[in-house]
């Protein structure tokens, strides 16, 4: 089996949590935000030391709730879930395979990640992206097939026609890339867009673009598990779900 590498996204500040507080490590029932996602990723096949937080906003203070045994990288500005990649881009390198998570996904389990690299090395992709179907997609960016239920694209919602916002499949913002395509494609990456910002969906665009592999989606069994956790509301929501899933 190739190795596993997992790259978590946790620069954020979470503005919407109202809180002085990184985002990551608000905790649910009494354990940061991040550490689930961790434990994900450790249930996916990804050795401790093959875990790598993209930290920013009081960087400190994420490393010292974590602790040891994972690898930090700085993204010092905040650019853009390309860049925060792209930070990453030495740990990333050219081996195996490389998950890239949310830090604000408590819900996330090591069994639907174990899933999607089984499903990215059965299928042989290059991307493999995990989305979910859903009864209101209002906000997500829309997974778009072709009539034979083929990748396309993911568009944005402010970016999608009337009838791609009709679509019911969304990106969950997670991702696993064979290492080596996402280093090449990590390259390219530019920010000539109205953001500024470099978009790691554009690296699905070049992928494709380049001709580099096959890009497909698994969907995710429990849409719950795709939440993220972006206000005080939320995060009660997903203290709710981790505590009926332990009965």
């Amino acid at each position: 089996m190739a190795k596993v590498k997992a790259v978590i996204l946790a620069a954020g500040k979470g503005t919407r949590m109202k809180s002085e507080l990184p985002k990551v490590i608000h905790t649910a029932l009494g354990k940061p935000m991040v550490n689930y996602v961790i434990e994900a990723a450790l249930g996916a096949g990804a050795a401790r030391e093959d875990i790598c937080l993209v930290v920013g906003h009081k960087a400190d203070l994420v490393k010292e709730t974590v602790g040891d045994g994972v690898q930090y990288v700085l993204q010092e500005e905040q650019l853009g879930t390309g860049h925060a990649v792209k930070c990453a881009s030495e740990f990333i390198g050219n081996e195996g395979l490389t998950m890239v998570l949310c830090g604000d996904t408590p819900l996330i389990t090591g069994d639907t990640l174990k899933q999607l690299v089984e499903t990215h090395v059965a299928e042989g992709n290059a991307i493999t992206v995990l989305t979910a179907v859903v009864d209101d997609p209002t906000g997500y960016g829309r997974i778009i097939k072709d009539n034979w239920g083929k990748f396309v694209k993911i568009v944005e919602q402010k970016d999608a026609t009337l009838e791609e916002q009709r679509v019911d499949e969304i990106n969950s913002g997670m991702y696993i890339f064979n290492s080596e395509i996402l280093s090449k494609a990590l390259a390219k990456l530019n920010n000539n867009n109205a953001q500024g910002e470099y978009y790691l969906t554009d690296t699905i665009e070049i992928v494709k673009s380049e001709g580099w592999g096959e890009v497909a989606t698994m969907i995710v069994s429990d849409v719950d598990e795709i939440k993220g956790v972006n206000s005080p509301e939320q995060l009660q929501e997903a203290e709710a779900i981790l505590q009926a899933r332990q009965k």
